[in-house]
């Protein structure tokens, strides 16, 4: 029997723990219904990673209602928790599934979007499995959307019908995005990654301009696998073509491995019941054991801002939380531990105001996502700067390289000033 979605949250009782699904399969209709019963409720925690569309929940004047504690902060958040009205949880992604697991974060009520039950009653998380079936396994009380739109995806998504306390019936589109089309200086960072790039490379990558003009410009290349914690649109193509085959990987050979997808209509009803797309728990996905084992993972993430000797922020502007941890660590010790990985952080030389983000010292405040030690490579339009076995000297010159030319000078100084500076003596 099938409820309203207004009647389904009627079971939600105050001090209670919340979570919400990930990315596109946020189930709208019930949040919604949720933040309408805010006079009613109090003290109520939500759990979630990064969600598209709406969160009315985190608007101004919710908070004493609603508590967000986010493990990635998306754009729907991102005021509420620079203004102290919601919260970050800094972990990597891969460790996520345990919190819940080992009931270090109880869940009471799971709000989630699935496809319809098939002949043998299993609903499909869809587009997003990620962190979801460790919160199944253990929430009290799972309330699902049940939407034709979503996407029946194979691998370790699926739940039966007797297993969800309460089912409302909708017919949403899923959120789309669309990427931009890349310009010349994306194109630019995007020729300098494919060429690091090998045949029988296993490839991780996200969404975004640079990795779409990164998958743009592999048409050449054979036998790629994809083993990544999310995936969009750009794949699409060279699966078609042949480029993608995984024909050379250890783990999951022939198939594309990934935890959570965000794209367009097209992207979506191509992952509709095809069993080469594996969509799989992310403590698996990230997991750095596993991501070792496939030849050459090329692990390819961005940052906000990276030091001269090779620090990576990715997850602040300062003090301010922009993002989160995510999974760029995951990956990144994955690939530098895999035979022939190549651990990559591509990024725009300056911001849109003409700031470098290749800089003397991080911004106060400023998280370490990725450390020094970690990075391998570093790519901007102007270039690629080896950073693995450099001293920090040849890294800041490397790094400065391929800076933005009105900008080296002056880092250039800087890195003198600060290599001439002694070592404070610590006495104990």
């Amino acid at each position: 029997m099938y409820l309203t979605s207004a009647q389904a949250v009627r079971q939600i009782s105050s001090g209670s723990n919340l979570f919400i699904q990930t990315a596109a399969a946020a189930p709208q209709q019930l949040i919604k219904a949720l933040a309408a019963r805010a006079s009613e409720l109090k003290n109520i925690s939500i759990y979630q990673m990064h969600t598209e569309g709406e969160a009315p929940y985190a608007a101004s004047g919710m908070e004493d209602v609603f508590r967000v504690k986010c493990f990635f902060i998306g754009a729907n958040l991102r005021k509420a928790v620079q203004e102290g009205r919601a919260d970050y949880i800094p972990v990597f992604l891969s460790e996520i599934p345990a919190l819940f697991r080992s009931g270090e974060i109880k869940i009471d009520f799971a709000l989630i979007q699935v496809s319809p039950p098939d002949e043998h009653g299993f609903c499909s998380l869809g587009v997003s499995v990620d962190i979801a079936p460790a919160v199944l396994e253990t929430a009290r009380c799972i309330i699902a959307q049940v939407n034709p739109n979503m996407p029946r995806t194979h691998g370790g998504g699926f739940i039966h019908k007797s297993k969800i306390s309460t089912l409302v019936e909708v017919d949403d589109e899923i959120p789309e995005v669309k990427i931009e089309e890349a310009d010349a200086l994306t194109c630019s960072i995007g020729r300098h990654v494919a060429s690091l790039i090998e045949d029988g490379a296993t490839l991780q990558m996200g969404i975004g301009k640079i990795p779409n003009a990164v998958l743009s410009m592999l048409g050449g290349h054979k036998k790629l696998g994809i083993h990544t914690e999310m995936f969009s649109d750009g794949v699409i193509d060279l699966i078609q073509a042949g480029v993608i085959t995984g024909e050379l990987k250890k783990k999951h050979r022939y198939k594309i491995v990934s935890s959570f997808m965000l794209g367009t209509k097209r992207l979506y009803q191509f992952v509709h019941d095809n069993p080469l797309i594996e969509m799989l728990d992310i403590g698996y996905v990230n997991d750095t054991h596993v991501i070792r084992q496939n030849p050459k993972v090329t692990a390819i993430n961005s940052a906000l801002e990276v030091d001269i000797t090779g620090q990576i922020c990715a997850d602040s502007i300062g003090p301010k939380m922009y993002s989160g941890v995510g999974g760029q660590m995951d990956f990144m010790r994955g690939a530098s531990l895999s035979q022939g990985g190549k651990p990559i952080i591509a990024l725009p030389s300056t911001t849109s105001k003409g700031e470098s983000k290749i800089v003397s010292m991080l911004k106060p405040g400023a998280g370490v996502v990725t450390t020094r030690a970690h990075v391998h490579y570093v790519v901007t339009e102007y270039g690629i700067a080896y950073l693995y076995g450099k001293t920090l000297t040849e890294r800041a010159k490397a790094l400065i390289d391929i800076a933005h030319p009105m900008h080296r000078e002056d880092l250039s100084a800087k890195m003198r000033e600060r290599v001439s500076q002694p070592f404070p003596l610590i006495l104990r």
